[in-house]
């Protein structure tokens, strides 16, 4: 995503490019559903939703087939997606997601009530609007339009996270002066700042400035997201060739996503989607392996 030749959004409108076809391609790709899920939980983390128990009610912010909302979804909380292409959304009601959609350009705002949602994330969607369609359409002011409802309709301490990629530090700059203008605090955490193929930004905002001293710390060891997408990839029983496991590892990053009550739930969310893999529940489920390696 990071050569101008490579980015979606120089080709067609959003709407237009993601079609039936582009749609469907992309939720059904293995490699971007994997990543996808991997982004929204890093923006679930620098969300940092009171642990309290409670299901949150969240905005998916250019939510597209689904992808981000499963996340939310298994993580116990409720959500709003919003997208403009009809064919993202038409498939994300074909895979029943359990989010309410809705059909929106965020360039014209979100048109929601003030202080009804605890939080808002956004995946790989806020660079579609730093391009003009037309000649009357002025980037600044989209962005501007999109960041006075968001900050709206937040409820105050609620934070907002935008995972983007910024054509340049030019363009990163706009938005986060931008967000700034609309009422919010906060600024852009870096993960991954010297590696240009895993770097990723995300623009972290806050509806209060007294949270600004809370701003999260970047990711800077590459190597934790590259044993990340490997366990991701290949943790279904298999050992990864540094001998670690896959159930446990990365379990400081998620805490939750560990233990049988949280296995329990997410096989349960598989059977009622439909899934026919989904091994039964027994004793053994949940339960932490014996090191038999001998270290």
């Amino acid at each position: 995503m990071g050569r101008a030749g490579d980015r979606p959004e120089h080709t067609a409108p959003p709407d237009v490019f993601y079609d039936d076809t582009e749609a469907r391609k992309y939720t059904t790709n293995s490699r971007i559903m994997q990543i996808q899920t991997q982004l929204t939980e890093r923006a679930l983390e620098l969300l940092a939703l009171p642990e309290d128990g409670q299901p949150k009610l969240l905005l998916d912010l250019g939510c597209g087939s689904g992808i981000s909302g499963d996340t939310l979804t298994e993580q116990g909380h409720f959500w709003t997606g919003f997208d403009i292409s009809s064919a993202m959304l038409e498939v994300a009601k074909e895979r029943e997601t359990e989010g309410d959609l809705c059909r929106k350009d965020l360039g014209q705002g979100l048109g929601l009530r003030p202080g009804c949602y605890d939080g808002a994330i956004s995946i790989s969607a806020l660079q579609w609007l730093c391009n003009a369609e037309t000649s009357s359409q002025n980037p600044k002011l989209r962005l501007k339009c999109l960041f006075d409802s968001l900050y709206k309709c937040l409820a105050r301490g609620a934070r907002a996270v935008f995972q983007m990629y910024p054509e340049n530090p030019t363009q990163a700059e706009m938005i986060t002066v931008t967000a700034m203008k609309s009422g919010f605090a906060g600024g852009v955490v870096v993960d991954f700042p010297h590696s240009s193929k895993a770097r990723k930004h995300y623009l972290v905002l806050l509806t209060s400035s007294s949270g600004i001293a809370q701003l999260p710390q970047a990711i800077e060891d590459e190597s934790a997201q590259q044993v990340k997408v490997y366990e991701r990839s290949k943790g279904k029983g298999k050992r990864r060739k540094d001998g670690g496991g896959g159930h446990n590892a990365g379990s400081k990053r998620h805490p939750q996503a560990k233990g049988r009550d949280w296995i329990l739930k997410k096989k349960a969310l598989r059977r009622k989607r439909g899934y026919m893999d989904v091994p039964e529940d027994t004793k053994y489920t949940g339960r932490k392996r014996r090191n038999l390696s001998g270290f």
